[in-house]
């Protein structure tokens, strides 16, 4: 479970977003600029990041506030799983990314293979549908439900990307140091458990 600090600096900052979005009177617009400063202020007290960075990554949307999606490619290989290397922190990652509008899960999930592993694949099904909140990750500003979908390689060969400087498999029982933002290394042994179990249910948090 996530910091109780971290849940209400979100929560104060939906509320803020929201009211911002859709109130008229001048004085409660007032009122969500302070609410929406206070989440700022929580935030940089409890990270080392700047209030103006806050600003611009956390307190800066528009509109009703809803959770952000990020979707990941899982693929296999005699019975290993496909994972890159991340130049942001030189640790790995299943492929995947923020949803792009415009595209499918699905489509997004052969995208961000493609683009970061060098491979073409198909999208097959989902796996997991998982509240970032619930698993374990470092904290951050957002509300995220990650999608882990399975793909199928169809042709292409290891590349690096923009992103990533590395490709390769890994076996369950060796795994690298993993890119706990994007992937734990729970939630990669729940995705071996549905190459062994291929009638095992979509998990939804």
């Amino acid at each position: 479970m996530e910091e109780k600090w971290l849940t209400w600096a979100k929560e104060i900052q939906a509320i803020a977003q929201s009211g911002l979005t859709y109130g008229k009177d001048v004085y409660d617009i007032e009122r969500y600029e302070a609410l929406r400063e206070l989440s700022v202020d929580i935030l940089a007290n409890y990270t080392f990041e700047s209030k103006e960075r806050i600003r611009l990554a956390f307190a800066s949307d528009k509109g009703y506030c809803t959770p952000k999606v990020d979707i990941r490619g899982v693929v296999f290989q005699d019975g290993k799983i496909l994972m890159v290397r991340e130049k942001l922190d030189g640790k790995w990652a299943l492929p995947g990314g923020w949803a792009d509008i415009g595209l499918s899960p699905k489509e997004i999930a052969v995208k961000e293979i493609r683009e970061e592993s060098g491979y073409l694949t198909e999208a097959v099904s989902l796996l997991a549908v998982l509240d970032k909140k619930f698993h374990g990750h470092p904290p951050e500003p957002y509300h995220i439900y990650k999608m882990f979908i399975l793909c199928r390689i169809t042709g292409g060969e290891a590349a690096e990307g923009l992103e990533t400087d590395g490709v390769a498999f890994f076996a369950e029982d060796a795994l690298p140091e993993l890119s706990l933002e994007r992937n734990t290394e729970a939630q990669i042994r729940l995705m071996f458990e549905f190459l062994l179990d291929p009638q095992k249910n979509v998990i939804v948090d």
